[in-house]
């Protein structure tokens, strides 16, 4: 009996066995084969990295051989400074350095990006580049042929070790203070000498580019906890005691506190943040399951506008529509007779069976709502409309306040209309004439607007 179930189960064992013998190493080659294909991919990265650095030396010093008289050669020189600082970003973010303090160059490479972008794009034959900015492209030229040199310097110990990528992300993720290890090094050796640049003067308006929201931007005084849960209170019509209120960040530039409260058989209950400085609403919400729609737009948008009026939020138009899951999300801007000042914005979420008011995104608002002394616009709106391609149809015109690519607040004249068989809004600057936004409308967005 014992010798028949031998004969019959050793077989199995044996299959068994190699079975899993060769999925083991399946996996050790699956195992591999990714570690290889990570390893490639850093490799790759710093080595483009290395030879981007060196071309924007490069790029820096051929634009600055240029006679500033040859406005367009100059024009394409800060273009070609501007897309290689691009890519430079691009390979910086795909190498394992986000345990590794490496945001100086970063910051450093973001800047001068974005003043190549500004002064490539304005008309330097009416505004040519300053002294102040000349020392500012001088100062750029030097120190990218001290990074290029020190990448340099990292990549032939790279190549001369056989140094891999994977020994530094295993160093950054396992060590609270990695010791030695030639690439991380390097690293925070270029980074240090680039946080002691101080001879580049970049101007107020390329800082403001990465100017984060602080609360101490905000008016008015430093709230309570209880007085925030009796703003919320109001806010909700409900009884201060069933709220429960939490300080966060306190000391930080985020500092606010947040609010939140049971409801119903809601598993989510109803959560708010309230700003310290001023005690202002950043956002609500009380989202709920919405099994059904019974409203159309135009009532979720009414119904929108109702609930802003009612908290205050006066004089508000609305601008662009999503529907999803039975819910509406509908952004408001603010609107003075023909202005639309698209930085006071806020979204409003309604649940389209029956209206109710589930969510509101008021940041934008609370941040950029102020009194604003505009000036007259030096071009009319007829001078304006023949900067615009002559194929395309005008439906509607009016005053608006946005923010452009350099995060400046600039006056347009909107523009909205059909051309290629969609529909736009374009914003030309009320002063220069320039394109400074186009947006498709979606039909969406058409709808709510009208």
């Amino acid at each position: 009996m014992y010798r028949r179930l031998s004969i019959v189960m050793f077989p199995i064992l044996v299959v068994a066995l190699i079975g899993a013998g060769v999925w083991g190493y399946l996996e050790h080659q699956e195992k591999n084969a990714i570690l290889i294909k990570a390893e490639n991919q850093y490799q790759r990265a710093f080595h483009d990295l290395s030879f981007h650095v060196d071309r924007l030396h490069n790029e820096l010093g051929n634009t600055l051989a240029i006679n500033t008289a040859s406005q367009d050669s100059y024009k394409k020189g800060l273009v070609n400074v501007w897309r290689i600082t691009n890519q430079a970003q691009s390979e910086i973010s795909q190498l394992p350095l986000s345990l590794l303090p490496f945001n100086k160059t970063g910051e450093f490479l973001a800047n001068m990006s974005n003043f190549a972008y500004r002064a490539a794009v304005r008309d330097l034959n009416k505004q040519p580049l300053n002294q102040e900015e000349m020392a500012t492209l001088n100062a750029l030229y030097t120190h990218a042929d001290e990074i290029s040199k020190d990448l340099r310097g990292m990549q032939n110990k790279v190549l001369a070790n056989n140094l891999r990528w994977m020994d530094v992300e295993m160093a950054l993720a396992t060590e609270k203070e990695p010791l030695d290890n030639t690439i991380i090094d390097g690293f925070q050796t270029v980074d240090k000498k680039v946080s002691e640049y101080s001879d580049v003067k970049w101007s107020p308006s390329i800082m403001n580019l990465f100017q984060t929201r602080d609360m101490k931007m905000l008016s008015g005084n430093d709230v309570t906890a209880d007085e925030v849960k009796q703003k919320a209170a109001t806010f909700l019509n409900i009884d201060p005691s069933a709220l429960q209120v939490v300080e966060n960040g306190a000391g930080t530039e985020y500092h606010s506190f947040s609010v939140s409260a049971n409801r119903g058989n809601n598993p989510g209950g109803i959560q708010m943040d309230y700003s310290t400085k001023g005690g202002q609403l950043l956002w609500f919400s009380a989202d709920r399951e919405v099994p059904e729609k019974k409203l159309d737009f135009r009532r979720a948008r009414d119904a929108a506008a109702e609930f802003l009026d009612s908290h205050d939020f006066k004089n508000m138009t609305a601008v662009a529509y999503d529907e999803y899951s039975n819910n509406a999300n509908i952004t408001f801007a603010s609107r003075d007779n023909n202005m639309i000042n698209y930085l006071d914005k806020v979204a409003v979420k309604v649940a389209m069976d029956n209206g109710e008011i589930v969510g509101l995104q008021a940041t934008d608002y609370v941040f950029d709502h102020k009194e604003r002394q505009l000036k007259a616009p030096k071009l009319t709106q007829e001078e304006a409309r023949k900067v615009l391609n002559p194929n395309f149809k005008v439906d509607g015109e009016a005053m608006a306040l946005i923010r452009n690519d350099m995060k400046e607040e600039v006056q347009c004249y909107q523009y909205t209309g059909k051309i290629n068989g969609g529909i736009y809004k374009i914003f030309i600057n009320a002063d220069t004439g320039a394109e400074e936004k186009i947006e498709h409308v979606r039909k969406e967005d058409q709808q709510v607007q009208t």
